[in-house]
């Protein structure tokens, strides 16, 4: 388990986390929130994806080791964060195709 930290997302499991993580946003109505909070942390993504290893024995019994596995993978490249941030705009904006934008 530990060593699935050191191991890179593939493209499938990459896109069906950022898919997986942009309909629950979407889904509770969090799309700009969501969005703001992401580009303002983007430049602190690898930050964030090495302090989730940190920190795993006491998050993983909330959400499951693998859970804080497949986020730290995520996060350690800005570009998945980029990808996540233009999925959720996409749901959005098939949401409420008359916003032509984040609500």
């Amino acid at each position: 388990m530990v060593a699935d930290f050191g191991q890179p997302l593939s493209e499938q499991e990459r896109d069906e986390l950022i898919e997986k993580i942009a309909q629950n946003i979407h889904r509770r109505g969090l799309d700009t929130p969501a969005i703001l909070f992401l580009e303002m942390h983007k430049p602190l993504s690898f930050f964030v994806s090495q302090t989730l290893i940190v920190t795993s024995p006491l998050i993983a019994p909330l959400v499951g080791f693998g859970g804080v596995s497949a986020a730290s993978r995520l996060l350690e490249n800005r570009e998945n964060v980029e990808r996540l941030i233009r999925r959720i705009e996409e749901l959005a904006v098939a949401d409420d195709p008359q916003k032509g934008g984040v609500a």
